[in-house]
C-alpha cells in the first residue's frame, strides 16, 4: 500500500505520528501479532513525539490520541499555542502590510507541508496544484491555518483559494475586526513621511520648504472642521506672502 508513496507522501505521513512500514516489517509485525494471539493488536510505527508535535494543528485525530497515551494529549493540549490575536495586530498595520504578514504565514505553512526548508519555495501567485498539493496535504493545510488564525475553514478552502496570495487575502478580510478604523490607511502614510524624514534627515532649504509645506498641511487639516464661510482659500494661501500669512494667523487663530 505504502509502495508508491513519494517525498512528500512519507513527510506527511510522518507528521502524523505513524510511520510507513516496509514490506519486511510488516510481514513481522503481522507473523508476532499472529504469535501473540491477543484480541486487539495493531500493527504500525507509531511515534508518541510526532503526534505531540501536532498542536500546531489542533492536535492528532482522537484514535492517535488514545494510542499514543492519555500523558500525551495531556502534553500536546497543554504545549498548544492560542491562536494569535490577529484583530489588533493587525489593526496597526496598512492594507498592503497586512497581506504581507499573512502571505509569510500561508507560505511557511505550505512550505512545512510540501516538505520544503524554507518558505520562499512557495510562490505567491503559482496555483497549489502545481506545487504539488492534493487532497491530502491541502486538508493538512487547511488544519495548519485554522488552528493558527482561529478561524474555522472549510475542507475544500485551499481549492477555494489556489494560491498563497489568494489565502491570505481571505484571511486578511475575515481577520481585520470589521470595525477598523477607516483612517488607519492615512495614519500609514504619516508613518511612511515619518521614516523617510528620519532616513533623509533634510538641511537647509529643503528642510524650510519641507517645513512649510506641512504647517499648511497642519493648517488645512485644522481649518477642515471649520464652518465653510470661515474656510480659508487653499491657492490663496499658497501664493500669499509672509506678511499675508501672519495677518490671517492673527485674525483666524485664537489667541
Amino acid at each position: 500500500m505504502t509502495g508508491r508513496l513519494g517525498v512528500v507522501d512519507r513527510a506527511r505521513m510522518a507528521r502524523s505520528g505513524v510511520g510507513a512500514l516496509s514490506s519486511e516489517r510488516a510481514l513481522g509485525l503481522l507473523d508476532a501479532s499472529l504469535a501473540h494471539g491477543g484480541p486487539h493488536l495493531l500493527a504500525m510505527d507509531l511515534d508518541p513525539r510526532a503526534l505531540t508535535a501536532q498542536s500546531a494543528t489542533g492536535g492528532p485525530p482522537a484514535l492517535l490520541r488514545a494510542l499514543a497515551g492519555e500523558g500525551s494529549t495531556r502534553r500536546t493540549a497543554a504545549s498548544a499555542p492560542s491562536p494569535a490575536d490577529w484583530g489588533p495586530r493587525l489593526a496597526a498595520l496598512s492594507r498592503d502590510q497586512q497581506h504581507r504578514v499573512l502571505l509569510d504565514l500561508v507560505r511557511g505553512h505550505a512550505a512545512a507541508v510540501l516538505g520544503h526548508s524554507a518558505a520562499e519555495a512557495i510562490q505567491a501567485e503559482a496555483p497549489f496544484k502545481e506545487m504539488g498539493f492534493d487532497s491530502l496535504t491541502a486538508v493538512e493545510l487547511r488544519n495548519r491555518l485554522s488552528a493558527a488564525s482561529g478561524l474555522r475553514l472549510p475542507a475544500t478552502f485551499v481549492f477555494r483559494y489556489p494560491s498563497a496570495a489568494a489565502v491570505a487575502e481571505y484571511l486578511r478580510e475575515n481577520l481585520c475586526p470589521a470595525g477598523a478604523d477607516p483612517a488607519q490607511p492615512l495614519f500609514a502614510e504619516v508613518e511612511k513621511l515619518e521614516s523617510a524624514l528620519a532616513r533623509f534627515a533634510p538641511e537647509g532649504e529643503v528642510r524650510s520648504r519641507l517645513a512649510k509645506r506641512l504647517e499648511t498641511l497642519a493648517w488645512r487639516l485644522g481649518d477642515s472642521a471649520a464652518e465653510p464661510e470661515q474656510a480659508v482659500d487653499s491657492d490663496a494661501l499658497e501664493s500669499a506672502s509672509d506678511d499675508e500669512l501672519f495677518d490671517l494667523i492673527d485674525r483666524e487663530v485664537p489667541s
